[in-house]
């Protein structure tokens, strides 16, 4: 059956209701009728002469610029992003970043605990945004970076700016005002991620400047290392870094380091004032410490007090306060107390410990700081009242105690320095007759008595291959039969010179060696006029081996040595007493001869009103150097005077501005300390000693050696 047969017939229905002469509709969807296409807007005619072709060509170019500017543009941020990853690859955890010190530092403890001195670079410990003052985050960011929290780590508004001021103050575009974000300047503080190298480095100064170097070429890897940082870290972790690792001036490394310098607390303890004062050291360190000067420190706390009011981070009354109240140090820092002696402890260190120590080290000392002020305080009162001005004399001063603790030290008239020349270690001078205690302890040591007697009159004495010489009395008079203790007590020359030959010079120099003196001693009798050299601490120790019954002194600073953090005491000096080097009884006598001195006799205005003294006086030939060294009951002190270049004296002896310094020196020293007798003894009975021949002036060349030998070792 075919198809059309197979087709169903249609309906009757269907066939009732079927339009007339049109085809059944068909059951698919309608199409839309398509729509009529615009004609294309007519084509405008080309401009036709020389504009028309220049404007094609401006076109061309700047199509052409374009095109090679976005593409070069899009080369050199995808550079940078490689750079950005690179870096980023390369930086450690933050932790690793908070102290990047290449060396340790030292803190020096007074006797009590306190802390007066610091050397190397100076770490309080880790600080967070979390621990310290909120007035001092919002003081740095105040001052150095306002838009911290909001920028990718670099500030073109910034940078700008900083141009524009440079150009504006007739500097380089790159000199001067950096525009630097803190992330910028943390990064700076990394140095780019570039350790110190010692190989490569001469020293840390060398390196850091290299970091602070202000190129472009730096200045894009700044830029660089920031974004990088700031794709790594959180700000706070950022600015954590910036916290612990600026430097702040006077060796401190971190605001807590600074804050403990400078106020002698903690950094989460600051107020306003004291937090814009450390936030305005960040401009220039050196400048603005205000060690250096307090007054201008306090005035850049002022410009920072001022900024954090008008970003809102003080009220107008706070910042009004720390206007009326501005930071000032703490006692220890204004004081600037015992940097000579500071330096002394470092040199007496090993080095591992001392100015090349990687470790933070912790050493308590004998200083006092009373007694350390006490000197400062009379050295500047002599010479405001009785020195000259423009005089360029120096002075040094030492206290000890009995057994060799140094309590005191003054190693020129600046006092307030750091690793200056030190009169009072360093200078090798002349001891005059400073040195004559030494020459009579041996008398008494051998069993004469301060009462024994020995006869002044012109003396000479041949000394091989030199000739003759003959010492006399610095009033040029002499005085017949006198005992060894008006001998002292009036500085004479030759019994001096008789007593030390009497007894030995070489048993004078070993007492006076195994006191303490350790410079080379003259070999000759004018051994007993003090011909040799010797340092103040050390004639100041020796002298406190007479005080102590006549045992030898190590003059000592450090007590003891350990290293942040523990408690393990890693050095440690008990006492500075040693061998006993002449009998008490001989002490006790020379004692009682040597307050004569200052009751009697030479030192007279070395005296202490109402307590026991005892010391001696010393001038050099031409009055080179001019020494007073004594003690009382509870301290040794010793005054040395002179000028740096051996120039003399101008009426200046050891009795004169030398003893009144050390008056000055001790009655401050003793202000309102007990009264303590002297441990002397009376003399024996006298008897006479042993003397050598006087022989006669020679004339001629002799007498030209004895001048010669006069001008080389004094009268």
């Amino acid at each position: 059956m075919t198809d059309s047969k197979r087709r169903k017939s249609q309906l009757v229905a269907d066939k009732r209701y079927q339009t007339k002469g049109k085809p059944a509709a068909k059951t698919g969807p309608k199409r839309k009728p398509a729509p009529k296409r615009k004609a294309p807007p007519p084509k405008r005619p080309g401009r036709s002469g020389p504009l028309g072709w220049i404007g094609r060509f401006f076109g061309w170019i700047f199509g052409l610029i374009w095109g090679f500017a976005w593409r070069i543009g899009m080369i050199v941020m995808l550079l940078i992003g490689l750079a950005v990853a690179l870096v980023y690859s390369t930086l450690p955890d933050v932790t690793a970043l908070l102290d990047g010190r290449a060396r340790g530092s030292v803190t020096l403890l007074d006797r009590e605990g306190d802390v007066f001195a610091w050397r190397g670079d100076q770490f309080g410990g880790v600080i967070t945004t979390d621990t310290v003052s909120p007035h001092l985050k919002n003081a740095v960011v105040a001052t150095e970076d306002k838009r911290f929290y909001y920028h990718v780590g670099i500030s073109p508004r910034g940078v700008a700016s900083a141009v524009r001021i440079n150009l504006r103050e007739g500097r380089g575009p790159l000199s001067g005002h950096g525009g630097s974000t803190i992330t910028q300047q943390t990064a700076k503080l990394l140095c780019l991620g570039v350790p110190f190298d010692p190989d490569e480095w001469k020293s840390e100064a060398e390196y850091e400047s290299d970091c602070r170097r202000g190129s472009l070429w730096r200045k894009v890897k700044e830029a660089v290392y920031a974004l990088a940082m700031e794709a790594k870290y959180s700000k706070d972790e950022i600015l954590n870094i910036y916290l612990n690792r600026a430097f702040l001036g006077a060796g401190a490394r971190g605001f807590e380091a600074a804050s403990q310098r400078y106020f002698g607390k903690s950094s989460a303890q600051v107020d306003p004032a004291e937090a814009a004062m450390l936030a305005g050291l960040l401009v220039a360190p050196t400048r603005y410490a205000p060690t250096n000067s307090l007054t201008r420190s306090q005035e850049r706390a002022r410009v920072v007090v001022a900024l954090m009011e008008e970003q809102g981070y003080l009220t107008a009354a706070q910042a009004d306060d720390a206007r009326a109240n501005p930071a000032r140090l703490s006692e220890a820092a204004a004081a600037q107390a015992g940097g000579y002696f500071a330096d002394w402890v470092m040199s007496e260190l090993p080095d591992y410990f001392g100015g090349n120590t990687t470790e933070d080290v912790i050493i308590r000392t004998t200083l006092d700081q009373r007694i350390q002020t006490s000197a400062e305080e009379a050295m500047r009162f002599v010479f405001q009242e009785k020195v000259r001005d423009g005089s360029k004399a120096q002075a040094a001063i030492v206290v000890m105690s009995a057994d060799g603790a140094v309590r005191a030290m003054v190693g020129g008239r600046d006092t307030r320095v750091t690793g200056a020349f030190n009169r009072a270690t360093q200078a090798a001078r002349q001891t005059g007759s400073s040195f004559k205690p030494f020459v009579y302890a041996t008398a008494l040591e051998l069993g004469h008595s301060p009462l024994d007697t020995v006869v002044d009159e012109p003396y000479c004495i041949n000394i091989p291959g030199s000739g003759q010489w003959c010492p006399k009395n610095y009033t040029n008079k002499h005085y017949g039969r006198v005992t060894l203790a008006d001998a002292l007590k009036d500085s004479l020359n030759v019994p001096a010179v008789k007593v030390a030959e009497a007894m030995g010079l070489d048993n004078v120099r070993k007492v006076a060696s195994d006191f303490g003196i350790e410079s080379d001693l003259a070999a000759g009798p004018a051994l007993a006029l003090g011909a040799s050299e010797s340092s103040l601490i050390e004639m100041t120790g020796a002298y406190a081996g007479i005080l102590n019954g006549g045992s030898s002194v190590e003059p000592y600073g450090l007590t003891e040595l350990r290293l942040q953090g523990e408690n393990e005491v890693l050095m440690a000096t008990g006492t500075g007493i040693g061998e006993r080097v002449i009998n008490k009884d001989a002490a006790a006598q020379l004692i009682w001869m040597m307050e004569k001195v200052i009751s009697e006799g030479s030192g007279r205005r070395a005296a202490l009103p109402g307590r026991p003294a005892a010391g001696k006086t010393g001038t050099t030939q031409a009055a080179r150097d001019a020494w007073f060294i004594g003690f009382t009951a509870d301290y040794v002190a010793g005054v040395w005077m002179g000028y740096d270049d051996n120039t003399p004296l101008k009426g200046v002896t050891g009795g004169g501005l030398p003893a009144e310094i050390w008056h000055e020196t001790m009655i401050r020293v003793h202000e309102g300390t007990p009264v303590n007798p002297l441990p002397l003894q009376a003399p024996r009975q006298p008897k006479p000693i042993a003397q050598p021949k006087p022989q006669e002036p020679k004339g001629g060349l002799g007498q030209a050696v004895d001048q010669l030998l006069r001008d080389l070792f004094g009268n």
